[in-house]
């Protein structure tokens, strides 16, 4: 028999659709990104979790064994000294699901991505 899997259409559905084991970790990600970027519209992207203003600030996913946090290029040179214990590529940070998430960093990313939507010349680069 077949089972059929839905989409998540919101942020709360792809949590709960998530592994139970990293269900927690995503909800901190989730409580943290709130409380950085407070009045965010929250949608799905790209099948992930979105949080947005003017433009997208940040996008997160879970996969086997890290937590991939997207929080554009620009944010992830800004931090490159705080990140280099992290695999990380042009645009996107490996979070392990076995080690604790680096919440006061992820805030300060996310922060870092509202000041740079309320720039007029914002963008989100590829």
């Amino acid at each position: 028999m077949l089972s059929i899997k839905v989409k998540p259409t919101t942020i709360e559905e792809y949590i709960d659709a998530a592994p139970e084991e990293v269900q927690e970790k995503l909800q901190q990600m989730h409580a943290c990104i709130r409380k950085a970027a407070p009045g965010a519209i929250e949608n799905m992207k790209w099948n992930m979790p979105a949080y947005s203003y003017k433009r997208i600030l940040v996008t997160f996913a879970v996969f086997k064994n890290h937590i991939g946090f997207y929080p554009t290029p620009s944010a992830v040179e800004a931090f490159a000294k705080s990140l280099t214990k992290y695999a990380t590529a042009k645009g996107s940070i490996q979070f392990p699901l076995d080690k604790p998430l680096p919440l006061p960093l992820i805030s300060k990313m996310v922060k870092f991505r509202v000041q740079e939507s309320l720039m007029v010349d914002a963008k989100w680069k590829l």
